[in-house]
């Protein structure tokens, strides 16, 4: 099974890749300092953000209309399993407990599964972790889809933070994929934005 879902994936995104014409948008970042591309671009500050349906580590579909009324802070991160991406995903899961009433996502392309055994591993109980196994027009819609390099599939780096109305009012993409997010900007948003 899990070789036909892999297989799938690679085929979704020599689609992907295929589909580009010289119209597509693209915005560049870095691996360890080799340009990589993803398509679009993140949801520009004041505009509203794209609905999702993505799932969970136990299998549940979440939109983003759940979270109406809250502020949100989403980010996306390439794989859990891997060191920084851990990192941050904690940094953010210890965050969370100083803003009960802000929903923190993170979104990965990892399974389910995957996320479930982090979750529980590491502790992180504070955040809704959620993965495209099922929406993987997030990525694109987001601008955070990687479409080409050694990560072509997985998620860039990023933090958005929304407001009650799921308007962007904070975002980063995080220009070098193997740096971390400037979490401080984020945590000030949260703590002095007010709508």
């Amino acid at each position: 099974m899990a070789f036909a879902f892999q297989k799938a994936w690679q085929q979704d995104i020599v689609d992907t890749q295929r589909n580009f014409s010289k119209g597509t948008v693209m915005t560049q970042i870095k691996l360890k300092g080799k340009p990589v591309n993803t398509i679009g671009s993140l949801p520009a500050i004041h505009t509203k953000a794209p609905p999702f349906r993505l799932v969970d580590r136990d299998l549940h579909e979440h939109t983003l209309e759940e979270f109406s009324g809250k502020k949100k802070l989403l980010t996306t991160v390439p794989s859990l399993d891997t060191g920084l991406c851990s990192t941050m995903t904690k940094h953010f899961n210890e965050l969370a407990k100083k803003h009960p009433n802000v929903a923190f996502i993170t979104v990965s392309a990892d399974l389910p599964f995957a996320q479930k055994r982090f979750c529980e591993k590491e502790a992180v109980h504070n955040i809704l972790i959620l993965s495209m196994m099922r929406g993987r027009e997030f990525g694109e819609k987001y601008g955070v889809l990687i479409v080409d390099g050694p990560l072509a599939g997985l998620l860039a780096r990023s933090v958005l933070v929304l407001d009650e109305k799921d308007h962007v009012i904070y975002e980063e993409l995080v220009s070098e994929i193997t740096e971390e997010p400037n979490y401080h900007k984020a945590a000030e948003c949260l703590k002095h934005y007010h709508a």
